[in-house]
């Protein structure tokens, strides 16, 4: 697949998961797509009751052709998904394992 269809394919899986309705109506999600250097993430910010919450549930790089999944937060692993929709296990690497781990996994080590 063409490093087009993975930035496609990325911000489909981003954009989707981001108009989920949340649980807790004072948290936002955002959604933060930059096609010019690849990198797409899904982050939360607001209040559960009188406490700040902020953070990232997804981020996601594409890096010399290849999809890098830095963080994975959600239920359902998103390289599975993008195995799913297309994407060859080759093509995908778990950032969020050490470079030593990553040989034990089914998909890509760098």
């Amino acid at each position: 697949m063409a490093v087009e269809q993975y930035r496609q394919i990325i911000q489909q899986l981003i954009l989707e998961r981001a108009q989920r309705p949340f649980p807790i109506q004072e948290i936002e999600k955002q959604a933060i797509i930059d096609t010019e250097r690849d990198h797409y993430l899904l982050l939360h910010t607001g209040w559960r009751e009188n406490r700040r919450t902020h953070g990232c549930s997804l981020h996601i790089d594409i890096k010399d052709g290849k999809i890098w999944i830095q963080h994975d937060g959600t239920e359902v692993g998103i390289a599975t998904q993008l195995v799913e929709l297309g994407v060859p296990k080759d093509d995908i690497v778990l950032g969020f394992h050490s470079p030593y781990m990553r040989q034990f996994t089914e998909f890509a080590t760098c």
